[in-house]
C-alpha cells in the first residue's frame, strides 16, 4: 500500500486489547507526532505516555473528577473505566507560547496535527488506534492531576492498542459536499 492508499483507508479503531506496544514502537509514535507542522517551530504541544500502572493514575482522575461533579453512581463508574479500553493512551496536551505571528489557535491545530500523526503511525506499525475527547479533556481537576496548567488545553487522548477486530473500511465521504473551488 503507497502512502496516498494508506491515508485514504484511515480509520479510528476503538476495540482496542493485549499489551502495549513495546518502547521502539511507542519512540516510533512520538516521533512522528514531533515531526507535526509546527508554524515557528514552538512545539506547543506535550505528550504523555500513559501504560500499565499508569492507566490506574488516570482511572482515578477521571473517578476524581466525575465525583466532584457529582455524577450519578453510573457515571462515576464509567468515568473510572475510560482508561482500561486500550493498554496505551498518549494524552497530547498544548503548550502555548506567547509569539506575535503564532496564534493560540494555530498551536492547537499544531498539537491537532501531532496527535493526528501519531494515530497513523501506530496505524502503520499495525495497531489499532483512536482519538477521543470527552469531558475529561476540559475538567479542571483531570488536568491538575496530569501536571496540565489550566490554561492549556487536552487535545485529545489518544488510544492505541492491538485491534480486537477489523472494521470494515467506511465509504468514502462525496467531495461535492465539502469542497468549493474559487
Amino acid at each position: 500500500m503507497n502512502v496516498l492508499e494508506f491515508l485514504h483507508s484511515r480509520q479510528s479503531n476503538p476495540h482496542l486489547q493485549g499489551q502495549a506496544p513495546n518502547e521502539e514502537s511507542i519512540n516510533a509514535i512520538l516521533k512522528a507526532g514531533m515531526r507535526a507542522p509546527d508554524h515557528g517551530g514552538l512545539t506547543p504541544w506535550r505528550f504523555t505516555v500513559v501504560k500499565g500502572e499508569g492507566l490506574n493514575k488516570l482511572s482515578k482522575a477521571f473517578k476524581s473528577a466525575a465525583i466532584s461533579d457529582g455524577s450519578d453512581e453510573i457515571k462515576i463508574a464509567k468515568a473510572e473505566r475510560m482508561p482500561f479500553r486500550a493498554p496505551l493512551i498518549i494524552i497530547v496536551s498544548t503548550k502555548f507560547h506567547q509569539h506575535i505571528k503564532v496564534p493560540k489557535q494555530e498551536q492547537v491545530i499544531a498539537a491537532g496535527c501531532a496527535t493526528h500523526a501519531m494515530q497513523m503511525a501506530a496505524t502503520s506499525l499495525g495497531l489499532g488506534a483512536m482519538w477521543r475527547t470527552g469531558e475529561m479533556s476540559y475538567h479542571p481537576l483531570v488536568k491538575e492531576r496530569l501536571g496540565i496548567e489550566l490554561h492549556e488545553e487536552i487535545v485529545g487522548f489518544l488510544y492505541i492498542g492491538e485491534k480486537a477486530k477489523e472494521l470494515p473500511l467506511k465509504a468514502d465521504k462525496n467531495l461535492a459536499e465539502y469542497v468549493s473551488y474559487l
